[in-house]
């Protein structure tokens, strides 16, 4: 019988199903259509996420009740659950694209979790008036790849909307670039509305609509900004310190959206809508993650630009909310540009941050930008492997020479030696301007960077594996690697997990249908 990696799955008392609630539903038929999902044949369960279950207060074995499978497969809705397709529009690849939609995604309702509501959705559940003549459908390939990437990235502490279970089909078949199996993931969060909710009643001049949507989210998930003399730039404000932190944990990790389109954005700061993303193997700031991105608009290095680009659309969409648009125009645009600027200051601080973090320094010198950025350039320079680099940097001594046995794994991703030991005499000097505090000692500095650099990220190699095997039926492989990704921080038990991908993984490509 299938069993979740890592999960009891003994009885619980803990009641299921859970009861629903639907406040957005009550936003009314101008922001979604009722729908129900498309029957998926003869389902089968793949995975479950138990830190998902956990989050959402469930029991361990809620996923062996019988009317569990049904209800995550779309076939019958628990009760409570009032399935709908949102509707929304955006900027795709920096072009107006106009009405795009919940095309394969149904919001289920909201459950009451320990730390709050929190939302569900099925993706994968068939056509819906926004599918824009797609099957609603999605593959087992790219259902397993954001089923891992959700898991692996709330492993990482990074914020991330949620995947709960993946059920899939041997029966349905999904034509892509091939004929493939069918999937249906369920994703949770607090709220899954995006910047091109906004986008949609704004560029329609549905103002009424625009407002309404606004004070629902003021209300439901920022009512600390409805005191403000005006709410509309303290949300802006809000919403862009949120996504400046989420991109500088992105560019500190190595992560790549691959669609950071304005639809992709979460008004919560989250991770959303994993499609052809992907974690950094030799650093490149150029890396172009999806292969459709002909452009290279969503280049690694591009993220952060981007982030921006995106909050300037969304204060545009917001911008008819702000008491002075009619009568004082340029007031009004000054007061949502001054919302902006706490993207650049807030994004600079949480990078540096991070990537001080990152070299263990626990303490801030002034010229600790640049020893970073030499860092940084001394690995795309060499291409030098990202995830690696950091992790093995955790081991080294500032008391011995950088051609030391103890520098060895480290200074071997470096095939020019000499640059690599310009910059780690800079390093070590900078290690011991702090060694006098004890709780900078070697082994606590040590301790503290394996705790920010992971030994783990879901490389395409890993995921790659994990699909090939369960399209054969053989689905251990996705649960066995969500769970070495659910502690990314720990060495783990097969070290080809955190060791340097094989030469046939740079071939392998992901585009926007992964």
């Amino acid at each position: 019988m299938f069993a979740p990696s890592g999960a009891a799955v003994e009885s619980s008392s803990s009641p299921f199903p859970p009861r629903f609630s639907n406040r957005f539903h009550q936003l009314g038929p101008a922001f979604f259509t009722e729908l129900k999902a498309s029957s998926l044949p003869d389902p089968h369960w793949i995975a479950v996420s138990p830190s998902c279950s956990e989050l959402l207060g469930w029991p361990a074995d809620w996923w062996e009740r019988p009317d569990a499978l049904a209800a995550f497969s779309g076939n019958a809705p628990l009760p409570g659950m009032q399935p709908l397709a949102s509707v929304y529009s955006g900027h795709q690849f920096g072009v107006w694209a106009g009405q795009l939609g919940d095309g394969r995604a149904l919001w289920l309702g909201e459950v009451e979790a320990p730390g709050g509501p929190l939302e569900l959705q099925l993706k994968g559940a068939g056509q819906t008036p926004y599918s824009r003549r797609g099957d609603g459908r999605a593959v087992l390939r790219s259902s397993i790849r954001e089923y891992l990437c959700s898991e692996a990235m709330a492993g990482l502490g990074i914020p991330t909307t949620r995947a709960l279970c993946l059920v899939g089909s041997q029966v349905l078949k999904v034509q892509r670039e091939a004929v493939e199996t069918a999937a249906v993931v369920t994703r949770v969060a607090p709220s899954f509305l995006r910047f091109g909710h906004f986008e949609h009643f704004a560029h329609h001049g549905q103002h009424d609509q625009l407002r309404e949507l606004f004070d629902y989210f003021l209300q439901a998930y920022a009512p600390d900004c409805a005191d403000a003399p005006n709410p509309v730039p303290a949300v802006l404000a809000r919403v862009c310190a949120q996504t400046a932190e989420l991109i500088a944990q992105w560019q500190a990790v190595g992560f790549m959206h691959g669609v950071m389109n304005t639809d992709n954005m979460s008004m919560l700061g989250l991770t959303i809508d994993y499609g052809p993303f992907g974690f950094m193997d030799g650093f490149n700031p150029a890396h172009i993650c999806n292969h459709s991105d002909h452009q290279g608009r969503y280049a690694f290095a591009r993220q952060p630009q981007i982030g921006l680009w995106n909050l300037h659309a969304l204060a545009q969409a917001l911008f008819p909310l702000m008491p002075t648009a009619d009568s004082d125009a340029d007031a009004a645009a000054e007061e949502l540009q001054e919302a902006l600027e706490v993207y650049r200051e807030r994004f600079g601080q949480a990078l540096l941050g991070a990537m001080r973090a990152k070299l263990g320094l626990q303490d801030a010198l002034d010229d600790d930008g640049l020893l970073i950025d030499d860092w940084l350039r001394l690995l795309a320079k060499h291409q030098s492997d990202y995830t690696l680099a950091h992790r093995r940097l955790s081991a080294f001594d500032p008391d011995q020479p950088a051609d030391a046995p103890v520098h060895a794994p480290l200074r071997d991703l470096f095939l020019d030696r000499e640059a690599f030991d310009a910059w780690a005499l800079r390093y070590a000097e900078r290690l011991k301007k702090s060694a006098a505090d004890p709780s900078m000692s070697s082994e606590a500095r040590s301790a503290r960077m394996n705790a920010v650099n992971p030994a783990v990220v879901l490389r395409n190699h890993l995921a790659q594996t994990a699909i090939e095997r369960a399209e054969a039926g053989d689905f251990s492989e996705v649960q066995r690697l969500q769970q070495v990704l659910s502690r990314p921080y720990d060495d783990p038990l097969n070290p080809a997990d955190a060791g340097l991908p094989p030469d046939w993984a740079q071939h392998l490509e992901v585009s926007c249908s992964s």
